[in-house]
C-alpha cells in the first residue's frame, strides 16, 4: 500500500477517533521505558553535572533507536505479510497524530467558559498545560488555551506529518519518542536541568524544520478561512523568534497574526511568575469564539500540511510529472531560499 493512502487513513481514523481510549497506545508504552530507564540512570548521577548529562543522554538515544527499530520491524512485515502488520502500521501511524484530541481540550474549555464556569474551566485547562492557572481570569484562560493549540499544532500535527512522509512509521514514533522525552524529563528545573538537557535539545533539533514550515501551512489555512493572512504572514515573519524555545513561536506568532490576538505577556510555572515576550499585536480583546477560531484554524492547517507533503512526496516519487512537478519544485524552491 502507498505511504499517501496509509497517512490518509491514519488521518481520517485521528480525525473520526482522536487518541485511543482503552487500547494500547505506544506512547504509553514509551513512557513506561523512560520511567524504568530514569529509576535505573538516575541513581548513578550522585549529583554529578557531567554525569547527569551524559546518562540522560544515554537514556534518550536507548529510548529513540529502540522505538525506531520495533517501528522498523513492524513497517518490514508489513511489506512481506501484508494485511495484518498493515493495519497494525496503520493503527501506529493514527496514534501519533493529535489533531482531534487537540481541538477537542479547546472545544471542552471553550463550552465551559460559555457556561459561565470559570474554576471548571481553570481546572480543566490545568490538565493540559504546565501553568499555573489557579489565579487566572477569564482573559488569561481564553489566552493560555489559545497558545497552547497554537504551540501544539508543531508537535502534534506539522511535525509527527512531517516525519511520516520522511521517513514512514519508524521516524514518525522516533520523533513522538523524542516529544515524549522532553514532556517527561525535558524541564529546567533541579533534578531535569542537565539530566533532560539532551532530550530538550534533541526536541528542539527535531522541531526545527516543521516550526518554520507552520508558518506557511498556518498562512494558506488562513487564506482558504477568510482570516487575515497577509498579518498572519507578516506577524509570523516578524515575532517567529520571540520566544526562549528556538521553535515555539513560530506556529503561535502565525495564529496570532490570523486572529488578530497578541500572545505572551505574564504567566505563572510552577509558583514563578514570568513574562513572556508578546506574539503579535492586541487589535482586540480575547472572546471564547476565538478558542473556536483557534481550532478552526489548526483543521484547517492539519488538511493544507497534508495536501502540500502529499504532492511534494507524490512528486518527488515522480507519480506527478510534467507541469506538477515543475510546481512542486518551484514552490519547494522558494520555501528553501526564504529560510537559508
Amino acid at each position: 500500500m502507498n505511504l499517501v493512502i496509509k497517512i490518509l487513513i491514519a488521518f481520517i481514523l485521528d480525525l473520526i477517533f482522536g487518541d485511543p481510549k482503552n487500547i494500547l497506545h505506544p506512547v504509553q508504552i514509551i513512557g513506561k521505558l523512560i520511567t524504568f530507564l530514569e529509576n535505573k540512570f538516575y541513581k548513578l548521577v550522585k549529583n554529578n553535572r557531567d554525569r547527569a548529562m551524559l546518562f540522560g543522554a544515554i537514556l534518550s538515544i536507548i529510548v529513540v533507536i529502540s522505538t525506531f527499530f520495533a517501528m522498523f520491524v513492524i513497517s518490514l512485515l508489513s511489506k512481506n505479510y501484508k494485511t495484518i502488520f498493515t493495519i497494525i502500521e496503520i493503527y501506529l501511524m493514527y496514534t501519533v497524530f493529535s489533531v482531534k484530541s487537540l481541538g477537542n481540550c479547546g472545544k471542552k474549555i471553550y463550552k465551559i467558559l460559555k457556561l459561565g464556569n470559570l474554576e471548571k474551566a481553570k481546572k480543566e485547562l490545568s490538565n493540559f498545560v504546565s501553568r499555573d492557572t489557579q489565579n487566572m481570569d477569564k482573559i488569561t484562560v481564553i489566552r493560555s488555551t489559545m497558545e497552547t493549540i497554537s504551540e501544539n499544532m508543531t508537535d502534534g500535527i506539522i511535525a509527527p506529518m512531517f516525519f511520516m512522509f520522511l521517513g514512514g512509521l519508524p521516524l514518525a514514533m522516533s520523533y513522538k519518542a523524542v516529544n515524549t522525552l522532553d514532556s517527561m524529563i525535558g524541564y529546567k528545573n533541579k533534578k531535569y536541568e542537565y539530566f533532560g538537557k539532551f532530550a530538550a535539545i534533541l526536541d528542539d533539533f527535531a522541531n526545527f524544520i516543521p516550526a518554520r514550515i507552520s508558518g506557511v501551512c498556518i498562512t494558506i489555512a488562513s487564506f482558504f478561512l477568510r482570516y487575515n493572512y497577509r498579518r498572519a504572514w507578516n506577524t509570523f515573519k516578524r515575532d517567529r523568534k520571540k520566544h526562549a524555545s528556538p521553535n515555539s513561536a513560530h506556529s503561535e506568532s502565525a495564529v496570532a497574526g490570523a486572529l488578530g490576538v497578541q500572545f505572551g505577556g505574564v504567566a505563572s510555572y510552577f509558583g514563578k511568575v514570568v513574562q513572556k515576550p508578546t506574539i503579535g499585536k492586541k487589535l482586540k480583546e480575547f472572546r471564547a469564539e476565538d478558542i473556536k477560531r483557534n481550532i478552526r484554524l489548526m483543521y484547517a492547517t492539519s488538511f493544507v500540511t497534508l495536501i502540500i507533503f502529499s504532492f511534494i512526496y507524490l512528486t518527488i516519487k515522480g507519480i506527478f510529472n510534467g507541469l506538477f512537478a515543475k510546481i512542486g519544485y518551484l514552490i519547494l524552491k522558494s520555501f528553501v531560499e526564504m529560510f537559508i
